[in-house]
């Protein structure tokens, strides 16, 4: 650092900081703190407008990924296949707690590889307390399974989770490359999760209840549904091939096509109405994006992440294989308590910097991702994209599906608490991470 101090630097690390512990502490709502700190930085100078209009574009590639993953689930519910897959779950699991812990497993991670997490536990939040009720179980641990499924799940696919998402496109890794490297340490990790079942949620688990048999409900305009399963399908096949085709759909262009597809049959159907279906969609977690965008744009601006980034070796070390176990570890435990979006936006090119520092990538290279990056310094992206989707089942507060599972507790008059949901999720994420940590070293750093 130079004798002067950067004040601009200084007022930027303050003010994101403040938004940070603003989120995390419940103080302020996600949008209405986004809106300040960025606003804060504009009008103190701090962010130009070329700034702005730059940060704002880099978010675009994430807010139409999972805008158009929340309008395909949203246009589908007016179907009645969520409460019909609710009533077949019921059925299946006839008054047994590991058969419905395992079925809240089995339907949830295959949905949320694909559609975001937060948008899947409020579709399936409410039914899965229905069948809780039915077999008079308390739903608070249920529910909290589903949303530690639905977190770990988003490491399956590289549109999952929205940290996994911002890493990996900052990276320029496709969505086959991600199969092929990533989606079996995803998969480990909902497999830990399983095996801890018996431990974490015995009651639940040694539960056997008498139920009623159930009545399974209509799909209502099963035209509707076709057409969403193979919008659905056809979004999951371009995902996978849609950059090697001439005109190179990248993941966000397929969900735009999907929700555009969806909306399409919607409006000529009249099964719902398309003001409803866009009224639904989670705008405060979208707008939000744009706003944290902006501000990581005004910390590397007043060059914050470069000197963050040549200071990392004092914390990190030289060598990779430790860097990588570190990154994992703190940027873990780190998105267990501060929302793991912000945290990563700011970590890209943080690390970034640390790899050009150690003299193992260049800008260049940087610049051209996946591709173009040495072989031994991906292991250090792929840590934080473990580190930071799977640490957000630490807390209530590490994703944005945990907060949305407690307020969905308390609207049906069961609190969710810090301590009650902790319970669960810290044991989870600690074997978790440690699963993220020996797949990271058997299949990238020996």
């Amino acid at each position: 650092m130079s004798a002067h101090p950067n004040i601009p630097a200084i007022i930027t690390v303050l003010v994101f900081a403040g938004i940070i512990l603003s989120i995390a502490l419940n103080w302020l709502n996600l949008a209405v703190a986004g809106l300040l700190g960025a606003m804060l930085l504009r009008i103190l100078g701090i962010v130009s407008p070329q700034t702005a209009v730059s940060s704002i574009n880099a978010a675009f590639d994430t807010i139409g990924l999972f805008f158009g993953g929340m309008v395909v689930a949203r246009a589908l519910i007016p179907t009645g296949i969520f409460d019909y897959l609710g009533a077949r779950v019921l059925r299946l699991v006839h008054g047994d707690g590991r058969l419905l812990l395992l079925s809240v497993i089995a339907l949830t991670a295959p949905i949320c590889a694909i559609l975001p997490n937060a948008t899947v536990v409020i579709l399936f939040a409410p039914l899965l307390i229905r069948v809780c009720r039915m077999m008079r179980v308390d739903f608070a641990s249920p529910v909290i399974l589903l949303v530690l499924v639905a977190n770990a799940s988003g490491l399956i696919t590289l549109v999952g989770d929205p940290a996994t998402f911002i890493v990996g496109s900052s990276i320029r890794m496709s969505f086959g490359s991600y199969l092929s490297l990533l989606s079996p340490g995803g998969i480990l990790a909902v497999v830990a999760l399983v095996l801890l079942l018996p431990v974490l949620f015995r009651p639940v688990w040694n539960t056997r209840a008498s139920v009623s048999e159930v009545e399974i409900p209509r799909i209502e305009h099963f035209g509707v549904l076709i057409v969403g399963v193979l919008t659905v399908v056809l979004m999951v096949a371009l995902f996978i091939v849609g950059e090697s085709l001439p005109m190179q759909l990248a993941p966000p262009g397929v969900a735009i096509i999907g929700a555009s597809l969806m909306l399409l049959a919607i409006y000529l159907s009249k099964l719902d109405e398309v003001s409803a279906v866009l009224a639904d969609i989670d705008w405060e977690t979208l707008l939000f994006f744009v706003c944290i965008f902006v501000m990581v744009g005004a910390l590397d601006s007043t060059g914050v992440i470069a000197a963050v980034g040549s200071r990392l070796r004092n914390i990190f070390g030289s060598e990779i294989g430790s860097a990588c176990l570190i990154i994992l570890l703190t940027v873990g435990l780190l998105s267990s308590t501060v929302p793991n979006i912000p945290l990563v936006v700011a970590m890209v090119p943080i690390v970034g910097q640390y790899a050009m520092g150690q003299g193992w990538a260049t800008a260049a290279q940087l610049n051209a991702g996946h591709g173009g990056l040495p072989a031994h310094t991906m292991p250090l992206f792929y840590a934080m994209m473990f580190g930071a989707t799977l640490g957000g089942n630490g807390t209530i507060f590490g994703a944005s599906s945990n907060i949305v599972a407690a307020g969905i507790c308390i609207q049906e008059g069961r609190p969710l608490g810090y301590v009650e949901f902790a319970r669960f999720g810290i044991p989870t994420m600690i074997v978790q991470l440690l699963v993220s940590a020996i797949y990271l070293k058997l299949r990238f750093l020996r």
